[in-house]
């Protein structure tokens, strides 16, 4: 299993979607049918998609991944809903309101434990479909995420921190985005209090329409690897990433860009915990950056 899962995550790493496609059918091939969506498995360790053909059929989609996760592979989604009889998609709460959008033939429900799912022909888990689908990043069209806009000054830069417990790693003290602050008016896009200089110390509202509208408002996000992150690259918006050193399979290694976000700039450690050197680069770009310096 650690072998089938280093090789698919190496060439995802390179782009080579054929080879890791057929790493999954091979893996696809080998699973014992009775352990589909296996209840005594954590939601993000089970496989959903049994194989099944999924054209002209009622499908139902499962997010059992993070909200990144749901937000990285939602650009499937319509493109699904094309070929399917009709789509249903399990979702976590906090996304529907901007993933769904006004109207739609997709149908969403909240993703809850004792939820009843309606009836299906074909089931999937989120992240399972470019591989079901045989669907590559370039074949989504970009961006895919359009909120109501908020206001915010000119030029104003959404700083996003922390990752979250469950990878320490990812995350940056908040204090060395201070020389960020001194160069542009910030906001912070978590929803804890921060003691940066930014224009909400209080946090942003935990809540993703308010906070995709102060996303959409900004000049520019710098973020760490997290929902955020996702967020902003799928609505287009310019995202400057800091990238720990062995980041996971999205991340190409070595690169500055990726082809799941075009408008995403990669800012990777070269050693891990090392900090320093890739906020030293972000601040020299930061500074030649058009919307800073017509401020000067």
């Amino acid at each position: 299993m650690a072998d089938h899962m280093a090789d698919w995550a190496a060439a995802m790493r390179a782009g080579d979607h054929a080879a890791a496609w057929a790493i999954s059918e091979r893996e696809l091939q080998r699973r014992d049918p009775a352990r589909r969506d296996d209840q005594a498995l954590p939601y993000h360790q089970r496989w959903v998609w049994d194989g099944r053909p999924y054209e002209g059929r009622h499908c139902l989609v499962r997010c059992y991944h993070g909200l990144g996760d749901s937000i990285q592979f939602a650009r499937f989604l319509p493109i699904l809903a094309a070929r399917a009889a009709s789509l249903t998609v399990e979702m976590q709460p906090r996304l529907i309101d901007i993933i769904a959008g006004p109207g739609g033939v997709i149908r969403f429900l909240p993703f809850l434990d004792a939820h009843p799912m309606p009836p299906s022909e074909c089931d999937l888990e989120i992240t399972e479909l470019d591989f079901a689908l045989r669907l590559t990043p370039a074949d989504a069209p970009m961006p895919y995420l359009a909120p109501e806009r908020g206001v915010l000054p000119h030029g104003c830069v959404g700083l996003c921190h922390g990752a979250g417990s469950w990878d320490a790693a990812r995350s940056i003290p908040p204090h060395l985005l201070a020389p960020i602050c001194a160069m542009a008016p910030c906001i912070s896009l978590m929803p804890e209090p921060t003691t940066l200089p930014v224009l909400n110390p209080d946090g942003c509202p935990f809540d993703m329409k308010a906070t995709a509208a102060l996303v959409a408002a900004t000049e520019l996000v710098i973020t760490v690897d997290t929902m955020i992150a996702h967020l902003a690259g799928a609505m287009g918006k310019p995202t400057w990433l800091l990238l720990k050193s062995d980041p996971d399979w999205r991340w190409p290694v070595g690169a500055r860009g990726t082809p799941w976000y075009p408008s995403m700039r990669i800012y990777a450690q070269q050693s891990a915990g090392d900090w320093e050197t890739p906020l030293a680069e972000l601040v020299r770009d930061l500074a030649a950056h058009p919307a800073i310096t017509a401020e000067r």
